[in-house]
């Protein structure tokens, strides 16, 4: 009530930022006479005048712009790096802001010339929002996609680059087409990344050399260039997922010409709330084949899975075994608990699953026959095909449960994958092995700028600023919206529910209206469609399994009785345009029969109808069965139902089943974010490992001499050497000459013999000089029987193997570390920080190996043509495809291996500190601030 009274006198936070944008939208606004008066000549001669004014800008700022870029380089605690972030965006913005009210008003008029298109005042307000990094809350049909443009040329005139990202490859492209000729007629390029190729819009591709609507989605305006090239632009469109995809294999290019990303500028994010909040709970993920044998998933599924009964149990039935002292897990082998997905197996389940395998203990190390069982059990139990997951092809393909679209490439990770495939009997793929991951809150915390766009964005807010550091504004309608949104109805069966939504879909096509139907999956769309064909009723169905459709159905959805039945497909990024006379009938009416996990996504249907002023409506259809309040709060209603003998067929609307409702997406909702927070928290520690890692491999990619880098390693190696066995103050007749011979025998082609010496005269110092003119002897004796050239690029690709095939196994080794990590938490011990403390552990161990490991090959490889000393065979892989340089030989079905000969593979070395130890008071190297003994050394 007292924020309610508050809110009337002092007003809502985001009228207040409206408010201050009213100068600058009228300071716009009176520019539009003038600027209209410019032929088509004078109007693209704006741009090159702009970015003549931005280069000025920038030398007044430059200064301060470097140093805050020099900051962010140094940083470590991601805080830190985002408070500097902060100010380098009011930076960069202060460059651009003198010109703003005129670029604006030149995009406003490009927009009227090329696709007939004039940006409201309120799609300014939008412009201006996105311009200065925060989210724009506009509702549904409010021209996002035209709003885009304002900010994107503006930021574009910095040669720097704008990437505009969507929800799907369709979007990408689709945009592209038909915002590119705006930046076109400017004299901006305009770039398209899609899944396996990718373009540049060129207006000259079509026969007449002019823009046309009905063309766009064509493909006509889009000429496929290489990868580098559509980055090249100054604006990029394409998803999410590639410009993810595309900055790991960047980072696992061999030749600097490989990668294809420039630096991360300014990302505006359509549908913002979908890709940085929804499917941030799902990393990007590059993975290889790993060794294990795929024939334990079809051993389980086939042997066990189905001699196995277990119980599927909700969160009353625990409560209420809790206070009876029931035992849940009796007579079942195994308990499944679906609303947290995991599965239990019970003593009775153990001890089953052991003799029918017949193995002495399931759990036994490594614990594969376990894991297995686990796997295969959530599969058949979580998993449901057509919802979950489509078969198609012979192949398992993931659907994602925001868009309904499918996910080809995307596979779910430790095996859950292999169990599906196992389940529904198709070729079971080898389990992969990670090589390369990031979430997509560490990427795009990467950008400069970061902006997003959306509908429904205020409801997680908190989320947004608290990760992303964005703020979000709500930017008010164009027209009033007056769409009726209808109460729920719910019903205790599904079968009543889908009864009644038949009868409200049959009654609306006789009235001619048209209808879209909302489902949560293939599954349900398909079962809804097979009620109404009974019914006579004409219809569409838009799923993923007939998603090339989509442009087709879309089209006709809302003319005179067309009934569209769609899966979330239809809820993003699509414009339902009216038939003539349809608005008088009342318009689209969207009908919902189920709820989503996220209030947002019911929000997003709901928006298909109404938009820009048009009228519409909109009913959800519920049941008790449904899986939302099954799973979260569904006890009590169909309680007090079964009490109150309401019949099955009755639906009931009540606050308290509202109520209900609500709490009950609030919780998944906050679930779901402790999910997300649960995942960065644990990325954010491997992402200054990351870091350290990429900009190392950039520093081998760009720097073609890394004779002094490998000069350092030597000499490092060397230090720790004489560390261990020539210690300060001993006397020279108890040095480990032998011990020393030993180590440095298994790394560099050199040997001291304790006779050659002369151990009464000797120092340490002179000693180590001995050792180090030997080994950069053989260091310059090598280099001259393969050349300078030669041996620069050994170097470089022996370092880029070494780090790759080590920060591999690194990965492996914390994939390993994450899957057990959380039983911990039984010992008292808190996970994350024993998780820190671990990794930083290996990551210590991998820092140290790089150096061994490199100078240890690049002494016993040998290239064609390079003397022989030795011709004992010593086979070793490399990872990168590479050159011709070197006789590169086809292994079988594996990677390309160099000839080499030398020296028989040396045993590996025991792990030895390099430097001092950190001591338990001193600042911790994680980079937190806080002291070794709080932090990593706990």
């Amino acid at each position: 009530m007292l924020e309610f009274v508050l809110k009337k006198i002092f007003g809502t936070k985001h009228e207040k930022d409206i408010k201050q944008l009213r100068p600058l939208i009228e300071e716009i606004s009176a520019l539009e006479p003038d600027i209209s008066k410019l032929n088509d000549e004078e109007l693209r001669a704006k741009t090159e005048e702009f970015r003549s004014r931005v280069k000025e800008r920038e030398k007044e700022f430059g200064e301060e712009i470097k140093g805050l870029r020099k900051e962010l380089s140094s940083a470590v605690s991601p805080k830190e790096k985002a408070k500097i972030k902060v100010r380098l965006k009011d930076a960069r913005n202060r460059v651009l802001e003198n010109i703003l009210p005129e670029a604006f008003a030149v995009v406003r008029e490009a927009g009227k010339r090329t696709i007939n298109m004039r940006h409201f005042d309120v799609q300014l307000m939008g412009g201006i929002i996105l311009h200065q990094g925060k989210n724009a809350e506009m509702a549904t049909g409010e021209g996002k996609t035209l709003v885009a443009t304002l900010n994107a040329y503006l930021n574009g005139l910095t040669g720097e680059g704008v990437h505009i990202i969507t929800v799907n490859d369709y979007l990408a492209r689709r945009d592209t087409e038909w915002m590119g000729s705006i930046y076109d007629f400017l004299g901006l390029s305009v770039g398209c990344i899609q899944h396996d190729k990718s373009f540049l819009f060129d207006l000259s591709r079509s026969e007449t050399g002019k823009w046309e609507m009905d063309k766009v989605g064509s493909g006509i305006y889009l000429r496929p260039v290489s990868r580098q090239e559509a980055y090249q632009a100054d604006i990029t469109y394409g998803t999410n997922n590639e410009f993810g995809f595309d900055y790991l294999r960047d980072n696992m290019a061999i030749r600097i010409q490989d990668r294809v990303q420039r630096k991360l500028n300014y990302a505006i994010v359509d549908e913002v709330d979908c890709i940085l909040i929804d499917e941030a709970r799902t990393p990007l993920i590059i993975s290889g084949p790993a060794e294990e044998s795929t024939d334990k998933y079809i051993i389980v599924e086939r042997q066990v899975i189905l001699r196995l009964q277990g119980k599927k149990v909700t969160e009353e039935e625990e409560r209420e075994a809790k206070k009876t002292g029931v035992d849940l897990e009796k007579d079942y082998d195994y308990i499944a608990d679906e609303k947290a997905g995991t599965i239990k197996l019970t003593e009775q389940g153990i001890a089953n699953s052991e003799k029918i395998l017949n193995v002495e203990d399931i759990y036994a190390p490594p614990g594969e026959w376990a894991h297995h069982i686990t796997q295969g059990l959530r599969a058949k139990e979580f998993f449901r095909r057509d919802h979950h997951y489509m078969v198609k092809d012979g192949q398992v393909i993931i659907v994602d449960e925001f868009t309904g679209r499918l996910m080809p490439g995307r596979r779910w990770s430790e095996g859950l994958h292999q169990a599906i495939e196992a389940k529904e009997n198709v070729e079971i793929a080898r389990e992969n092995q990670t090589l390369a991951t990031i979430t997509f809150q560490n990427y795009f915390r990467m950008y400069d700028k970061l902006a997003g766009m959306t509908g429904t964005a205020a409801t997680e807010a908190g989320e947004f600023n608290e990760i992303y550091k964005l703020d979000v504004v709500v930017i008010p309608t164009n027209k009033p919206l007056i769409r009726y949104q209808w109460p729920d109805v719910i019903y205790k069966t599904e079968e009543e529910k889908f009864k009644a939504a038949v009868e409200e879909i049959t009654k609306l096509h006789k009235e001619g209206r048209p209808v879209l139907v909302g489902t949560v999956s293939i599954e349900k769309s398909e079962y809804l469609s097979s009620l109404l064909r009974k019914k006579g009723i004409p219809h569409e169905v838009l799923n993923a399994k007939n998603h090339e459709r989509e442009a087709h159905i879309i089209a006709k959805a809302g003319q005179r009785g067309s009934v569209t039945i769609s899966t979330n497909m239809a809820g993003r990024g699509t414009d339902i345009v009216l038939g003539e006379g349809i608005a008088r009938m009342g318009g689209l009416h969207v009908l919902g029969t189920e709820r989503h996990e996220a209030r947002r996504v019911d929000n997003q249907l709901r928006g298909r109808s109404g938009r820009q002023g048009d009228p519409g409506s909109s009913r959800f259809y519920l049941s008790l069965q449904d899986d939302l309040m099954r799973l979260f709060g569904s006890d009590r209603i169909s309680f007090i139902m079964d009490k109150l003998h309401i019949p099955s067929d009755q639906p009931i609307e009540h606050a308290l089943v509202t109520r209900a409702i609500t709490t009950a997406q609030k919780r998944v909702e906050q679930r779901n974010f402790e999910i997300r927070k649960h995942l960065l928290e644990y990325d954010d520690v491997m992402e200054k490992q990351r870091d350290y890692i990429y900009r190392r491999r950039r520093e081998i990619l760009e720097k073609e001499d890394q004779s002094q880098t490998i000069k350092e390693w030597m000499e490092g190696i060397l230090d720790s050497a004489l560390d261990t066995h020539i210690l300060e103050k001993a006397h020279p007749e108890d040095w480990d000459i032998e011990g020393l011979n030993r180590e440095l025998g298994q790394i560099f082609p050199i040997a001291l013999r304790k006779e050659d010496i002369d151990l009464s005269r000797i120092t340490r110092e002179d000693l180590k000089k001995i050792l180090w003119d030997a080994i950069l002897k053989a260091y310059q004796e090598k280099e001259e029987r393969i050349s300078p050239e030669g041996m620069r690029a050994l170097e470089r690709d022996i370092m880029l193997h070494i780090v790759d095939s080590r920060w591999k196994d690194h990965l492996y080794n914390l994939d390993h570390l994450k899957e057990g990590i959380g039983l911990r938490g039984y010992g008292q011990r808190d996970p994350l920080l024993e998780y820190k403390r671990e990794s930083f552990d290996y990551f210590t161990k991998l820092c140290e190996a790089i150096p061994q490991e490199g100078i240890a090959l690049l002494f016993k490889v040998r290239l064609p043509g390079e003397a022989r000393e030795r011709e004992a065979p010593a086979k070793r892989h490399f990872v990168h495809q590479r050159y011709s340089t070197y006789d590169m030989a086809e292994a079988k079905g594996e990677v390309r291996q160099p000839d080499i000969k030398g020296e028989p593979e040396a045993k590996p070395l025991p792990f030895k500190r390099r430097g001092k130890k950190i001591g338990r008071n001193e600042p911790c190297p994680c980079g937190s601030g806080k002291k070794y003994k709080h932090c990593c050394g706990k």
